[in-house]
């Protein structure tokens, strides 16, 4: 490693490819990231998230990455979309610190995420604007990517992940959409709305169902799992469903980085190996993988850094359009 050599982050994470420990790991996430950009096949690229990514500052940093078409289909835990929105109406994260009084907290309404406080009354508000805004939706059932799509639509944030996947055209889905503040507005939604056979309804197989059928049109893909849980699971199990219980013919996925800070020894799915899940033919037996144990906050940055900086290797990358009629979807390809 020689620092006097570096003249930006795509220079540092290359040389960290030469280097040990995680520091070579996530060298090599960016090498995979890179070569599935670069691939003349056209992956698709799935970005799984999960973990406080918001609250440890990387709200544009995820932003920037679906405006810039680094990544062409979302699935995320429902809270980091949350705070996504909480920001949207005006919420805030301050600094705070984790030796704080928590009772103390408390009786202030700032509730504390690590070193990170965000402001009780104002989520309070957030799930109620969410299970107002609710009624302008249709009233039927729909899935986690047609509502969230909608709710993208309805705040029109500039930093916002939501709303710039909706002015982009990327899908994004949670499939543990409930298990958030979102489930709570939505909830409240339901008590407004109890015993009326018109009304919206979250239809989670539907998810499944668009999942598959996006996973089906796709040549080759590859997934970016930034911590695990959920989303890393479901996009997953979707090449299984893909492949054995809708005919499609292909691999698993041809590319996978995940950077996690678990450990695969606990014997759980956010720590698994990207090797372990070859065993499942979720992964291709001949799949370009990488796998770095570093926090998401130090992690994203730097390899989202090191891509922009070196964004002449994979630029111009044409975009995916899906087009949607219902729950059945068309995807072609369309200029940057």
């Amino acid at each position: 490693m020689d620092v006097t050599r570096v003249r930006g982050l795509g220079d540092l994470l290359t040389q960290f490819q030469s280097t040990s420990i995680q520091a070579r790991n996530l060298g090599r996430c960016l090498e995979v990231w890179e070569n599935a950009l670069r691939d003349p096949k056209r992956p698709t690229i799935f970005l799984g998230l999960s973990g406080p990514l918001i609250a440890a500052g990387l709200r544009k940093v995820l932003r920037d990455l679906i405006d810039w078409g680094l990544v062409d289909v979302v699935v995320s835990t429902g809270a980091v979309l949350y705070q996504d929105l909480y920001q949207s109406i005006g919420g805030r994260h301050w600094i705070g610190t984790p030796s704080a009084d928590d009772v103390e907290l408390r009786r202030l309404y700032l509730d504390r995420i690590y070193d990170t406080y965000v402001d009780e009354l104002k989520f309070e508000d957030t799930d109620r604007v969410i299970g107002r805004i609710t009624e302008q939706f249709p009233r039927r059932p729909a899935s986690s990517r047609e509502f969230l799509g909608f709710l993208g639509e309805r705040f029109p944030d500039a930093d916002s992940i939501l709303a710039t996947a909706a002015r982009r055209g990327v899908p994004v889905f949670s499939p543990a959409l409930i298990d958030s503040s979102i489930g709570i507005g939505l909830t409240l939604y339901h008590q407004a709305n109890r015993g009326r056979p018109d009304r919206f309804l979250l239809d989670a197989v539907r998810d499944n169902y668009e999942l598959v059928q996006i996973l089906s049109h796709s040549p080759r893909t590859a997934v970016v799992y930034i911590g695990g849980g959920t989303p890393k699971n479901w996009i997953n199990d979707g090449i299984v469903m893909a492949n054995y219980a809708f005919g499609r013919e292909g691999e698993g996925h041809y590319y996978a980085l995940q950077i996690t800070t678990d450990a695969p020894h606990w014997g759980g799915l956010s720590g698994s190996t990207l090797d372990e899940a070859q065993s499942w033919g979720k992964i291709s037996a001949t799949a370009t993988r990488a796998m770095a144990h570093v926090e998401a906050s130090i992690g994203l940055p730097l390899l989202v850094g090191a891509l922009w900086d070196r964004r002449r290797r994979w630029q111009p990358r044409s975009r995916l359009r899906f087009d949607w009629t219902g729950d059945q979807v068309k995807v072609r390809r369309t200029a940057r």
